[in-house]
């Protein structure tokens, strides 16, 4: 019997059915207009990864008008990234590159250290630097891109604090539902993610951002909406883009920290063929023969997924993957093969960028 769909900020269970949570959200599906409009974007965008949003049509529309428009996206740091973790960058730099507006990259190591129970204070900063590096190599824009860490850069707990007071307990409780607090700073979390997601608007004016960001974190921008238009701020609502979840290597619908779930951004040549080889959930036949008879499903193949979302930009060489894999001409360890040679090389030149970015914490960083 399969897993009854559970979709929170903290907990993803179950077949995960995106056009229910879109009903349930209350969010509206890509439309074909704006699908036209970022058909040359990065692939998250334009093969539909990103699925739902929130008055995007709105923030394109105002840029359009010569107004000002920007972009928001965090990261709650962890001791590693993993591939996982670039979805909403690598598409908060590709809308940056094309609509050359200001991107704000809060780093909630605050979240980190209340939720996880044996995390110290000084390992929280350690790894928001180690975290920050990763992100500059990704190649965001100097003097239009601004990083903060909570704990260093505490002045966002002024704005934090203007919006707790405008959210009661029982709000927050009937958009998040119930979670294991274990402290009060969990609880108060919220107020600080908000603040994250209106600092465009704290620190420029009143203006249109948008919010590159899995579907479960969208209760953070549904609170956020409401505080936006309260008369303290007179902000305008947040923009929101939803991506769907990057599967695991193993299969399951979202990736976690457990053995062969994740490929990270630091992984060696040989332990990206060892994971993928190994882990790499197949849409394959069990043996050649029947391959070649009955072709693959790739939409179900996580080396074909991986390709597809990020990998592979060429959309004519998926296009001939796709097929070649379904009608068998394609192997399964010719898809991972493959699949091994595009990501080693992704890695090879991340990490020779990520040295760079150790000497450019200074451009990026807000004190």
């Amino acid at each position: 019997m399969a897993k009854e769909q559970k979709v929170t900020p903290w907990e993803v269970e179950g077949e995960v059915d995106y056009e229910r949570l879109t009903r349930e959200f209350g969010t509206s599906f890509i439309s074909e207009k704006i699908k036209k409009r970022i058909e040359k974007l990065h692939p998250l965008l334009r093969r539909e990864f990103y699925f739902s949003h929130r008055d995007f049509d709105k923030w394109l529309e105002s840029y359009d008008k010569g107004k000002k428009v920007s972009i928001i996206t965090g990261r709650g740091p962890s001791e590693k990234m993993h591939v996982g973790h670039l979805v909403p960058f690598l598409v908060a730099k590709s809308l940056q590159d094309e609509f050359n507006c200001e991107v704000f990259i809060p780093i909630s190591d605050d979240e980190k250290f209340y939720i996880k129970e044996n995390l110290t204070f000084e390992k929280a900063l350690e790894y928001s630097k180690d975290n920050i590096i990763d992100l500059i190599a990704l190649g965001f824009k100097p003097g239009k891109t601004f990083i903060f860490e909570d704990f260093v850069y505490t002045d966002i707990y002024k704005f934090a604090a203007r919006i707790a007071k405008r959210i009661t307990y029982s709000e927050s409780k009937a958009i998040f539902g119930l979670k294991p607090e274990n402290n009060i700073g969990w609880g108060f979390y919220p107020a600080m993610q908000a603040a994250h997601i209106l600092f465009p608007q704290f620190m420029r004016g009143s203006h249109l951002s948008v919010v590159p960001v899995a579907i479960d974190q969208d209760p953070f921008i549904r609170l956020t909406r409401d505080v936006a238009v309260h008369p303290d701020f007179n902000f305008m609502k947040p923009c929101a883009l939803h991506s769907k979840f990057l599967p695991a290597l193993t299969g399951a619908v979202k990736m976690s920290s457990s053995e062969g779930s994740q490929i990270f951004l630091t992984d060696s040549q040989e332990e990206v063929k060892r994971k993928i080889n190994k882990y790499a959930f197949s849409g394959g036949q069990s043996t050649a023969e029947e391959h070649r008879r009955l072709g693959g499903n790739p939409d179900i193949d996580v080396p074909y997924q991986y390709l597809k979302m990020i990998f592979e930009d060429d959309d004519k060489k998926l296009k001939n993957i796709r097929d070649d894999y379904k009608s068998g001409k394609m192997l399964t360890g010719e898809l991972k093969a493959y699949t091994i040679e595009k990501i080693n090389a992704f890695l090879k030149e991340h990490q020779k960028k990520r040295e760079l970015a150790k000497k450019q914490l200074e451009k990026f960083l807000m004190k």
